[in-house]
């Protein structure tokens, strides 16, 4: 598939850092760690990496702004586009051991996400759409899941960590949806949660007070897959309100029902 000059630029710089966090996850006991809160690691490798991916995309666009998780937000002299980039999405599985975890870019315009990338260093596996053009993992076209009955199938969703107070309507979404379904995984990386389900390996994902960064790539990815994605509460904005529910169509009403209900 070949994309845009951006798309290109966004999926070069995602396998660049992915292959320097690799290394770094290769040694993952020899890391420099600092405590950034209660479950909320930052690491000399994350830190690393959101250094590389700015410079690699800001030589290629001097003129866009920026947002990401270590860095913040900056403006650009282009104001209607900025990259939105989580340099390591699922950091405590990277600091874990566990081979679970991604680079995610994404290009906004004009307040829509028009470009997303997330790069699975550990599997190789690249995930990218542009808008209207579809979605593809490596050089597979992506689509969602076909399934039609709760029963049949797997969603994903986060776990509050840490004593927020979000726990008791997490237990109590997990108690609606648990039942009526084939289970419901808790892997610690939104981004490829999101990339998962355009490919079909979840049938559905859903997470309260996420990140512009965690999302915007992989809400693109979905949508270009054929899923639908909203937020949480009905017309709120994914991006600005970080809540957001998403699954192939057939499944959307009744999955949205038991997560709202």
């Amino acid at each position: 598939m070949v994309g845009s000059a951006n798309l290109n630029v966004m999926m070069k710089t995602a396998r660049k850092a992915g292959r320097g966090l690799l290394k770094d996850f290769r040694e993952v006991e020899n890391l420099q760690v600092s405590v950034k809160g209660a479950g909320d690691f930052v690491s000399k490798a994350d830190l690393t990496a959101e250094k590389m991916i700015k410079e690699e995309l800001q030589r290629a666009r001097p003129s866009y702004g920026w947002l990401a998780e270590e860095g913040g937000a900056e403006d650009g002299e282009d104001p209607t586009r900025r990259w939105i980039v989580d340099p390591l999405d699922g950091t405590t599985n990277f600091l874990h051991g566990m081979p679970h975890w991604s680079v995610s870019i994404a290009l906004e315009h004009k307040g829509q996400v028009v470009a997303g990338v997330v790069y699975d260093p550990t599997k190789d596996e690249l995930f990218f759409a542009e808008k209207g053009a579809g979605a593809f993992m490596n050089e597979t076209r992506l689509r969602v899941s076909g399934r039609t009955r709760m029963l049949e199938c797997v969603f994903a969703t986060g776990l509050p960590f840490a004593g927020r107070s979000d726990l008791p309507q997490t237990f109590h979404e997990l108690g609606r949806v648990l039942p009526g379904s084939a289970g419901v995984r808790r892997l610690g990386c939104a981004s490829l949660d999101l990339a998962w389900v355009a490919a079909g390996r979840f049938d559905g994902f859903w997470e309260r007070r996420l990140n512009a960064w965690d999302l915007a790539a992989g809400m693109l990815i979905v949508k270009e897959a054929g899923g639908m994605v909203e937020g949480l509460d009905k017309g709120d904005d994914v991006l600005e309100d970080g809540s957001i529910i998403c699954a192939n169509e057939p499944m959307f009403g009744a999955l949205a029902k038991l997560v709202r209900g």
